[in-house]
């Protein structure tokens, strides 16, 4: 199995993998790599998420982003959610969201309709196999998250998502920053 990460502890008892390391180093030469082997963990964390979840989808093949829109339109009024409204919710592109709208409609997940308050609009909502989908897909991702993060207290959860979520906020201001040097 080529995932197989092979862990190590530094003297304080924290994971590191030994091989992000090496590599860092080597590309850094003699600078801090603290920064770069935190992104790779996040990615290594990130991919082993994601395993689980492609897992858990049963074969149906749904992505991480595909998923994501099914839940937000199931928690979403019934008459629907416009594209962009779903766009600007997930933090993608009307275009990324469009595309996974097409694949769940493919699929009968999802549907268009006409938006009852403008003719111009259309919107996509949950179809009843959507929905049984999502239920059926409930219980076995409960049970595989909460054995992926078996052992962490409920403390070491919320500070792990708010430093996630801190990441998040720090590249989106960078970009912004950076757009606007753009300029």
């Amino acid at each position: 199995m080529k995932d197989v990460h092979k862990f190590d502890s530094d003297p304080d008892g924290h994971l590191f993998d030994p091989h992000v390391r090496s590599a860092m180093t080597a590309f850094l030469g003699d600078g801090d790599t603290l920064a770069l082997e935190v992104a790779a963990a996040v990615r290594t964390a990130f991919h082993a998420v994601e395993r689980m979840r492609s897992h858990g989808s049963e074969g149906r093949g749904l992505s991480s982003g595909a998923l994501d829109i099914l839940i937000r339109l199931s928690a979403a009024p019934e008459d629907g959610v416009s594209i962009g409204d779903l766009a600007q919710a997930a933090g993608v592109s009307s275009r990324n969201v469009t595309g996974l709208v097409d694949t769940l409609e493919r699929d009968g997940l999802v549907r268009r309709v006409p938006d009852r308050h403008d003719r111009r609009s259309v919107l996509a909502q949950i179809t009843p196999d959507g929905r049984t989908w999502l239920e059926s897909f409930r219980r076995p991702t409960q049970l595989a998250m909460a054995a992926m993060f078996r052992g962490f207290t409920p403390s070491e959860l919320t500070r792990f998502r708010h430093l996630c979520l801190r990441l998040a906020d720090n590249q989106q201001q960078l970009a912004q920053h950076l757009q606007g040097e753009g300029r």
